[in-house]
């Protein structure tokens, strides 16, 4: 009787694996199911700096799990945080995979943070995007823009230089520069914007000091404020598209939400993952990074607005709700391996002005 209960377990066992299989059929990519066999043996991946408020990443985290079965673990913790703790780490890495403005990914490069890995669609992406070795690649891009709660702002600033208007006291909120991507790319293109460069950063960091002077800034954030928005609790923010696209569309304010490239100019950032130097589950993050740089993971990013770094077709439910293409060419882009070599001067720059530091 045990023999046969056994037997009747083991051939469930072997019939519930073989009908996982089964939905790999049409593999993502030559060898998918045998990394997803050897991630199975791991059981988790741990991804660092991918909140699911940002950039879609519920969606892909959905989207992994219900493909491989395997439990996913995130943190919500900055790009510059998340090269810090990677470094603190080191001895004994916690993650699999680390997610930041891509400066970041080659800073975490230069700190022997990370180390080389190239999914299957890695050629596609344009090489000023990614490390020759694969020691970080961009994923997806956002653009910085305003996004404005109308219920809130009666006149919608179409320009950095209307943002300085008595009428925004208190209105406006944006992330540190010194420790998350989205508030460097602010930086970079309010610097852009105002005559300077990545060899002269003290332009953006003055017009944010200004900001700040005239008391037009509410409020400094350290991890995005996208409840917060949702809530009411924020009638300006500077952040990218897709955080924009998402409140309109997905937030329930609809028509009460402008999103708007400033007149001036903006900047289009670029984001990045690499696999962490000696990660805990190697063959679970390979098989994540893998599907995120898939066909299918790319358009998942894109149904939450963001744009993906290879050339996908656009989902039809998001095609017509982007922007005009007139006003992305407003959009700059720079050298984003300069860009990471000026992160402690931006940072210091940032806090004389604005903190007074």
């Amino acid at each position: 009787m045990r023999k046969l209960l056994f037997s009747i377990i083991v051939l469930t066992i072997v019939a519930l694996a073989a009908n996982i299989v089964m939905a790999f059929d049409l593999e993502l990519y030559p060898g998918e199911i045998e990394l997803w066999k050897k991630a199975q043996k791991e059981g988790i991946v741990f991804s660092y700096d991918t909140g699911p408020t940002w950039a879609n990443w519920k969606g892909v985290f959905e989207a992994f799990k219900d493909r491989y079965q395997l439990d996913l673990s995130w943190n919500d913790i900055g790009s510059g945080t998340t090269v810090v703790r990677l470094e603190k780490e080191k001895a004994n890495p916690q993650a699999d995979t680390a997610y930041y403005f891509m400066p970041f990914g080659e800073l975490a490069k230069t700190k022997n943070l990370t180390q080389p890995h190239k999914p299957n669609k890695f050629g596609e992406i344009p090489e000023k995007l990614k490390d020759p070795a694969g020691n970080w690649f961009s994923i997806h891009m956002g653009t910085v823009c305003f996004v404005v709660n109308k219920r809130l702002v009666k006149n919608s600033p179409q320009s950095w230089n209307e943002l300085l208007k008595s009428e925004y006291k208190r209105n406006i909120v944006y992330l540190d520069p010194r420790t998350t991507g989205i508030g460097y790319a602010i930086m970079i293109a309010t610097t852009l914007t105002n005559g300077g460069d990545l060899d002269n950063l003290e332009p953006g960091a003055k017009y944010l000091g200004k900001l700040q002077e005239i008391g037009n800034v509410r409020q400094i954030e350290k991890t995005t404020p996208y409840n917060k928005f949702i809530k009411g609790e924020i009638p300006i923010w500077i952040t990218y598209d897709f955080n924009a696209y998402r409140a309109k569309y997905t937030g329930g304010l609809g028509a009460d939400v402008e999103i708007i490239i400033p007149a001036e100019g903006s900047i289009t950032a670029p984001y990045a993952i690499s696999m962490v130097n000696d990660a805990p589950h190697p063959s679970s993050a390979r098989l994540w990074l893998n599907f995120i740089l898939s066909e299918e993971g790319q358009k998942i990013f894109a149904e939450g607005y963001v744009r993906p770094v290879l050339n996908v077709e656009l989902p039809a439910s998001v095609k017509d709700k982007f922007l005009p293409a007139k006003e992305y060419k407003k959009a700059s882009n720079v050298d984003w391996v300069k860009a990471q070599e000026k992160q402690s001067e931006a940072a210091e720059l940032w806090t004389k002005y604005v903190l007074g530091g």
